[in-house]
């Protein structure tokens, strides 16, 4: 009587399924720190033209602190809870964009990003962690729904930053969104909870999952572990250097400016593709993820990294037209923004639910990574005259890495998962370690 008394009081305000829309709306509120950055680097230019190049230094430095500190940050999670974390990410958040409202030097201006990078790698860390923790019957959903909230919460706000920095100028902008977006994440950080391992369902069986918690440290020795962070540089580098170039590309190809028609709409070719590429990179992440929940992690991998080889190889073939262009860079976001769904919810089954979100955010590290090859781009570009190499190059890691998937990580998965539940008396052992 007493242990179900206490499991009713493990279960949080809502239950699992309000932690996770806590975690999405989290997410969407530090997205702007990302996705409406763009917005504020010609204002900025010209009010003090430090030049673009030495303003988007700021990025840099935000996408680095926000990727490769999120293992720390899920370290204190898993001792902590997410609630500590997540509140003083928020805080930090809010700060970061007050400080860019009044930074009239590049010293201020990068010790905003770095402030915010700190931030918002707190709140997506412990968001994705949370979510793995509480699904581990739909991780892959779970993880994709969160992730998306990054990727797609910016599309509500860009209107409403655009229209106030045209109107009252960026630093009221950067002000009044910081302070808001901050505001919110401070408040709903206080309903997060760590969840009862006696409330969660069991998993699926058709999802290979790991029976014992892997420490961080158990983790970094796990060829698992590296085989995973390898296959997701290589398909993050091929993705981004498609997605990050998407500009240069419709430029060389003389579609920039182009109209294009499909469905009734007409937008010029490179606003429509990027338009597809914010709901589709949303999309994708819950579709997958649902997608391997049922038919398991690697098979749907496979599948996904096969058609963006695919995909990048027919906008090499058939890109010129633009029509062919809208469409097929559709396709191409469609088949890589899942890694940030598969990836993590892969990583939870093969270490376990306890030490997640520090695993997770070890393997994250990887994107921060993959934006290193992203300059080689322009470097092979310049070297041969075509995008036909980063073309060439995108699509042949993504063929590896599908390979990769069924034929390398699937069974050397399936071989640590059988040997990790084996014996009953090392296991109890490890489990008290």
């Amino acid at each position: 009587m007493q242990h179900s008394s206490s499991e009713a009081q493990g279960a949080p305000l809502g239950g699992r399924w309000m932690q996770l829309v806590i975690g999405v709306i989290c997410m969407s509120m530090i997205a702007n720190l990302q996705y409406g950055w763009t917005l504020f680097v010609n204002p900025l230019e010209e009010k003090y033209h430090w030049g673009r190049a030495a303003i988007q230094v700021a990025f840099t430095i935000f996408v680095v602190t926000e990727t490769w500190l999120v293992p720390v940050e899920g370290w204190f999670v898993d001792k902590f809870g997410p609630r500590i974390v997540v509140l003083i990410g928020g805080v930090l958040c809010a700060v970061a964009w007050a400080i860019n409202s009044v930074a009239d030097s590049l010293t201020l201006l990068y010790l905003g990003a770095a402030i915010g990078g700190i931030g918002a790698g707190g709140v997506y860390g412990t968001c994705v962690g949370n979510a793995l923790k509480w699904f581990p019957d739909r991780r892959g959903l779970a993880a994709g729904l969160t992730a998306a909230g990054f990727g797609a919460g910016s599309a509500l706000t860009v209107v409403p930053i655009a229209n106030m920095i045209a109107s009252q100028g960026y630093e009221h902008a950067f002000l009044t969104f910081g302070l808001g977006q901050g505001l919110i994440v401070f408040a709903l950080a206080w309903f997060l909870k760590e969840p009862n391992p006696n409330l969660l369902p069991k998993s699926k069986s058709n999802v290979v999952q790991s029976r014992r918690n892997y420490t961080p440290q158990e983790t970094l020795k796990s060829p698992v572990f590296w085989v995973m962070y390898v296959m997701f540089v290589m398909v993050a580098a091929g993705g981004l250097m498609a997605t990050a170039q998407l500009g240069p590309i419709a430029k060389d190809f003389h579609l920039d400016g182009m109209p294009v028609s499909i469905l009734g709409l007409t937008l010029p070719a490179l606003t429509f593709a990027l338009t597809i590429d914010r709901v589709l990179n949303g999309i994708t992440r819950p579709f997958f993820g649902w997608v391997s929940d049922h038919i398991g992690r690697e098979n749907t991998m496979f599948v996904a990294f096969a058609i963006e080889a695919v995909g990048i190889m027919a906008l090499n073939q058939w890109g010129h037209n633009p029509v062919a262009f809208v469409i097929l860079t559709g396709l191409v976001f469609f088949a890589w923004g899942e890694i940030y769904s598969l990836f993590p919810s892969c990583c939870a089954d093969s270490f376990g639910s306890k030490f997640a979100t520090t695993n997770a955010g070890l393997l994250y590290t990887a994107k921060g990574t993959a934006s290193l090859v992203v300059p080689f781009a322009n470097i092979m570009v310049a070297s041969t005259g075509s995008w036909q190499s980063v073309f060439f190059f995108a699509a042949a890691v993504n063929a590896i890495a599908a390979f990769m998937a069924l034929f390398v990580l699937k069974p050397m998965r399936a071989r640590q998962i059988a040997e990790s539940s084996q014996p009953a008396g090392k296991l109890a052992a490890e489990g008290a370690d």
